[in-house]
């Protein structure tokens, strides 16, 4: 269990470390894309680039979809702020791509407005449209009002410079509904001053762009101001009020416009001061209208040059990223390798310390059965001579008790036979005493009663009961005798038994009635006829039998 924890644990910090450095450079993409927007705001282009050329590669090789869009996306603006406007169509396309694949739709609708305002910036205007439509669309879809208020104000611009101008009014008064803030309805209202001008109602265009103006705070984005002082001088140029239309275009260079406004501010002066015959006054305008064609020329060459220059500079800036990202996948290789190599070599090392803690094991495991065999054979062999023990108690008990019963029923036939031998020796004195009578044959009667005595006398009778029984009881000793010594009498038969059954000299000869030397010369006479060595005793002898 130990081993599995510690390779659980090689395994688990392994990717924790995957992991945490991929979060380390995730949040690091996040922070330099965020300084990167600082830089473009600052004009820093050069700088701004640097950090989302790095931030793009590490977003699209590690698929954050999200980092990548947004490190696109400000890639575009700063092409787009440096009047490169192909290149920049061509990130502003490449978000939008990747907004469709793997975003959310507030993501295309960035990339769709980014994508249109540049066509209109180019004049294609039909183009800008499509674009501004899509992005609409997404956000009816998601009824996000402020979206939908910016994109018809949008599009009313786009119409006015078209000249659809009943088109831009519908659109810029649906936009009004839209919003819900008067910071997004001014545009709108902006571009409806400009379409009444447009449309001929110069008078109405005059007097909403300056009550919008006298509401506008000093705050406001100065491009709103300007373009409704542009709207209010154009309004007196064209009813021929020279006067107030040559104060409203100087008093508008107090807004700071740029060059581009600048330039037609010097064409509407030169044009009133033509119509007041100041022709010389209006050829210095038409002048400086030369001078900041130049001058925008200039500028545009200068963002041009910029822009190339900038090129020059992200391209040696990607060598040194490709250069770093080459030396930093070296690195990780070789650290991958040196951790593979050290997880191996700790998995080598636990295979090996688990192979020594098994054969360990297994060999106590041995020495433990050997043990426990050797045990259970003790205890087996305990038991077995306990039951031995107890077996052969039990056949020593049993043959006791069957010794004890042939002893017993042998007593019962010796009894019998003591009694059938006593009832014949007193029959046979009886008749001895009766026969001894003087002339006992002369009396019938006497006679009769001594031959019914003789007829109680059953000695043969007797003898076969006795054999039965005693074979019964001891298992055919008598066969076995007389089939092995076929000389022996009944006499001699009927002595051995009784020797058998462990009778003394004096017992056997009381139940022979003869006299204990009869017995013994007996005996002998019998151990003569079975050939009884001289080592032996008769009576070891028959208890062989």
């Amino acid at each position: 269990m130990q081993k599995k924890n510690i390779f659980l644990f090689f395994i688990f910090f392994f990717f924790y470390q995957s992991t945490l450095a991929s979060v380390k450079n995730k949040n690091y993409c996040d922070s330099i894309i965020k300084v990167g927007i600082k830089l473009l705001y600052k004009k820093d282009h050069i700088g701004s680039l640097e950090l989302l050329y790095e931030a793009n590669q590490l977003a699209e090789k590690n698929n954050w979809y999200k980092q990548f869009f947004f490190a696109q996306n400000n890639i575009g603006h700063n092409y787009y702020m440096l009047l490169n406007y192909g290149e920049a169509l061509t990130y502003f396309v490449k978000s939008y791509q990747i907004a469709s694949l793997h975003l959310d739709d507030a993501s295309k609708m960035t990339a769709l407005n980014n994508i249109a305002v540049l066509y209109g910036k180019e004049e294609k205007y039909e183009k800008a449209s499509i674009h501004f439509v899509k992005a609409f669309n997404l956000a009816k879809k998601h009824n996000d009002s402020v979206k939908m208020g910016i994109y018809r104000v949008n599009m009313g611009i786009l119409a006015n410079k078209t000249n659809e101008l009943k088109q831009a009014r519908l659109l810029l008064n649906q936009s009004l509904n839209y919003s819900k803030t008067e910071d997004f309805k001014i545009p709108a209202k902006v571009a409806l001053c400009d379409n009444s001008l447009l449309s001929g109602n110069i008078k109405e265009a005059r007097l909403k762009a300056k009550k919008l103006l006298l509401s506008l705070k000093k705050e406001t984005k100065n491009t709103d101001r300007i373009d409704l002082c542009l709207i209010i001088v154009k309004s007196y140029l064209q009813n021929n009020e020279l006067t107030p239309a040559l104060q409203w275009a100087n008093s508008t260079f107090d807004e700071l416009p740029d060059l581009e406004i600048k330039r037609e501010l010097y064409l509407l002066l030169s044009e009133i001061y033509f119509k007041l015959k100041s022709y010389n006054i209006a050829f210095n305008y038409k002048d400086s209208i030369i001078a900041a064609d130049t001058k925008l020329n200039t500028i545009k060459n200068s963002k041009l040059y910029e822009s190339s220059e900038v090129k020059f500079k992200i391209q040696n800036f990607k060598e040194k990223i490709n250069e770093k990202e080459n030396r930093l996948k070296s690195e990780r290789k070789l650290f991958h390798s040196i951790l593979i190599g050290f997880i191996l070599a700790v998995i080598i090392l636990i295979l090996i310390l688990r192979n020594y803690l098994i054969k360990s094991k297994q060999k106590q495991l041995l020495a433990k059965g050997e043990q426990e065999l050797t045990t259970f054979k003790l205890e087996k062999e305990i038991v077995e001579n306990a039951l031995l023990i107890e077996k052969e108690k039990t056949i020593i008990l049993e043959k006791e008790r069957l010794q004890n019963e042939i002893q017993l029923r042998n007593q019962r036939i010796l009894s019998r036979s003591v009694y059938s031998a006593r009832k014949n020796k007193l029959l046979q004195d009886l008749i001895a005493s009766f026969t001894s009578i003087p002339n006992f044959k002369n009396n019938n009667l006497l006679a009769k009663k001594i031959e019914e005595l003789n007829q109680h006398i059953k000695m043969d009778e007797d003898w076969d009961n006795y054999v039965r029984h005693f074979e019964e009881v001891n298992q055919g000793f008598i066969k076995r005798l007389t089939a092995k010594h076929q000389n022996l009498t009944t006499t001699d038969i009927r002595y051995i038994s009784y020797l058998y059954m462990n009778l003394d000299t004096k017992e056997i000869a009381n139940m022979l009635n003869i006299t204990p030397v009869a017995c013994r010369k007996r005996k002998e006479r019998i151990e003569k006829k079975i050939n009884l060595p001289n080592n032996q005793s008769l009576n070891s002898y028959l208890l062989n039998i």
